[in-house]
């Protein structure tokens, strides 16, 4: 018999792999997508799974970084978004970007091609009729106000929000690399590298000061009364939010000159670069790294353009400022992303509290993976929290920080769980720390590294041992 359908509702990157993961196992999916009809305050196309912030998909490093073990355990579980990443990355040192237009058009083909997908273009206005049965609402942090006013009624939560924000992109072709030029840091390939992916733009430290005194007191969009009191992601500052909390902060940020050398006066060390990253395949556009803002635009071009190498710099698209909205989801959901209020809904990608492109995206594999296997009758087993992607649906659903009042958290009692990136700090610790190959402790840095590697080592297996048992409860 098929089984009843899913219904999904955002088509961004939750939504878009939570459908692939769905239809994959075989139940049919209803993708509910809102635009074009109804367009937000970040989106440009009518793409699905359309990145609206950076092009960046983070560090590729599966060995010692947590969102690169990430990439590799979403990669076994048969991710459509990693797949097209791959397909449609560019090059960026160590990390994985993508082209943007080409990659969010691939996976809007891949599921429009997909027997078992059906895609409407409509706006979900409030909560999914009950007679619809299992339905994920993967609509992220840019959620419609009908659907977000219908989600906080039925929940009785007070709105949790932070603001996010875009980097300007500038075309390659205006960038002056007389004074400009293309290096990786320490000359890292990276995958589809070359070791000179990024273009750097250096700063004395005059004009790196002249430029923070231009960041602070240029003109910023202002909030509405009631935004006042939103506070800002941390894992995505505004760079002018960054300058007003210290005059380096940017030095040991986004503008950091280490592991660089300017090849038209190789002598004189830079006191600060600015970074741009190929944003899409063809090499013709920049995204400027880490230079998310709430400028104003006209302040924007004024400022961007006293950087060395950017005085004629034509933007393709500025920075911007959005409001993102997430659940409190310790408390709203169970282990299996399930409402606990409505068990027949689920919530998957960023509205549940989780950072980033990738980390959405592993969210709505998962919620996925769980309607599916709901619907074909398959017990529900939970990835380990020893793998990345186990660690951080527990950090979502309750195994975030611990609550300060006696007798620790709970799932009514949570202390304020804010969204976070997959790092190795939501982990298990390890059963004992990593030794040298000749027996002796290991210290600093490379304690580190070897505490990293042992994190992953045990990840991979355990990631194995749970695919396996899974495979083998379904066929049973």
């Amino acid at each position: 018999m098929t089984p009843e359908p899913i219904h999904i509702v955002g088509g961004g990157l939750a939504g878009s792999e939570a459908a692939w993961q769905a239809a994959e196992a075989g139940v049919p999916v209803i993708l509910h997508e809102m635009r074009p009809n109804r367009s937000t305050e970040a989106h440009q196309t009518q793409d699905l799974a359309e990145l609206v912030c950076s092009n960046s998909f983070r560090s590729d490093d599966a060995e010692t970084n947590a969102v690169g073990l990430l990439h590799q355990e979403m990669r076994r579980l048969g991710s459509l978004i990693l797949r097209e990443a791959d397909r449609h990355q560019v090059p960026a040192g160590g990390a994985l970007a993508v082209d943007r237009d080409g990659f969010a058009q691939a996976v809007t083909a891949a599921l429009e091609a997909h027997p078992l997908v059906t895609i409407l273009r409509e706006e979900v206005a409030g909560l999914p009729p009950e007679g619809w049965g299992p339905t994920i609402l993967a609509t992220g942090p840019l959620t419609s106000p009908a659907l977000a006013e219908a989600v906080r009624g039925l929940t009785g939560e007070g709105e949790l929000a932070f603001f996010d924000a875009i980097a300007p992109i500038v075309h390659r072709d205006t960038i002056d690399m007389t004074k400009a030029w293309f290096q990786s840091r320490y000359d890292k390939a990276g995958p589809g590298g070359t070791g000179a992916d990024y273009i750097n733009c250096p700063l004395t430290r005059e004009g790196y000061e002249a430029f923070i005194a231009a960041l602070v007191a240029g003109e910023k969009t202002s909030f509405k009364e009631w935004e006042a009191s939103t506070p800002y992601f941390d894992g995505c500052l505004p760079i002018e939010v960054m300058a007003e909390r210290g005059a380096e902060t940017l030095r040991w940020g986004p503008m950091k000159p280490v592991g660089l050398t300017n090849p038209h006066d190789p002598e004189v060390k830079p006191y600060a670069i600015v970074q741009l990253r190929q944003d899409n395949a063809l090499g013709t556009l920049f995204n400027m790294v880490g230079f998310q803002t709430k400028l104003k635009h006209g302040e924007q071009v004024r400022i961007f353009r006293s950087i060395p190498g950017l005085e004629r710099a034509d933007f393709a698209r500025l920075g911007g400022l959005h409001r993102n909205t997430y659940l409190n989801s310790p408390k709203l959901l169970d282990q299996e992303l399930r409402l606990r209020l409505r068990p027949q809904l689920r919530f998957a990608g960023q509205i549940t509290g989780c950072e980033g492109y990738v980390e959405s995206a592993a969210v709505g594999l998962m919620t996925g993976r769980f309607a599916a296997a709901e619907q074909t009758g398959i017990p529900v087993t939970l990835p380990p929290e020893t793998t990345a992607i186990g660690a951080l649906i527990r950090h979502i659903t309750g195994g975030h920080i611990a609550a300060e009042e006696e007798g620790g958290p709970t799932p009514e009692k949570p202390r304020s769980f804010q969204p976070m990136n997959v790092n190795f700090g939501l982990f298990p610790l390890l059963d004992r720390a990593p030794k040298a190959p000749d027996g002796k402790r290991l210290r600093g840095s490379e304690k580190a590294l070897a505490r990293k590697r042992a994190m992953t080592e045990r990840a991979r297996a355990e990631l194995g041992a749970w695919l396996g048992e899974s495979v083998r409860e379904a066929a049973e």
